[in-house]
């Protein structure tokens, strides 16, 4: 079975059959969790992955075809800003569909995938060295408290009640 998607490849039959596959498998599991975890209708969350599905499809192919050098991310986020954009026919449709879709479904899912991701490469991570380990931990454990902080700041000062 040929690997999965790395980001490197040209956009070909193989490559556009590569990342509808993982974003077809990355979508059910992103579904799956937001059933489980915010008890979203799965036929909603399912629409609105296709939604997202869709535009980074789009987004990646107009990057490998376009002659511009321009990233795909810029291109996947002008789509889903038109999309969405107040008054244009799509933006209703999108925007229901797309907040059933919860970010931390998506993120869960994208983490998961770049540790599959990081274990192919397991080899080069030892290479580093156990600083490389301790390093990472403490950017990782640096980031959760600086960010865990940063909201008890904004729910003190916008009045919310901390659980």
């Amino acid at each position: 079975m040929p690997e999965l998607i790395d980001g490197s490849e040209n956009v070909s039959v193989h490559g556009i059959f590569n990342w509808i596959l993982l974003l077809a498998i990355f979508s059910v599991i992103a579904v799956i969790g937001n059933y489980l975890g915010y008890k979203h209708p799965m036929t909603d969350s399912l629409v609105g992955m296709g939604i997202l599905s869709g535009i980074t499809l789009l987004g990646v192919w107009m990057e490998r075809y376009l002659p511009f050098n321009i990233s795909s991310i810029l291109y996947i986020s002008v789509f889903g800003i038109i999309l969405a954009f107040p008054g244009m026919p799509t933006s209703e449709f999108v925007l229901y569909y797309v907040s059933k879709v919860e970010l931390l479904s998506i993120v869960t899912v994208f983490l998961a995938y770049v540790g599959i991701g990081m274990g192919k490469s397991w080899d080069e991570f030892k290479a580093l060295g156990w600083r490389a380990i301790v390093v990472t931990v403490l950017v990782i454990a640096a980031t959760y408290y600086g960010a865990a902080i940063v909201a008890h700041i904004v729910l003190v000062l916008t009045g919310v009640p901390a659980v």
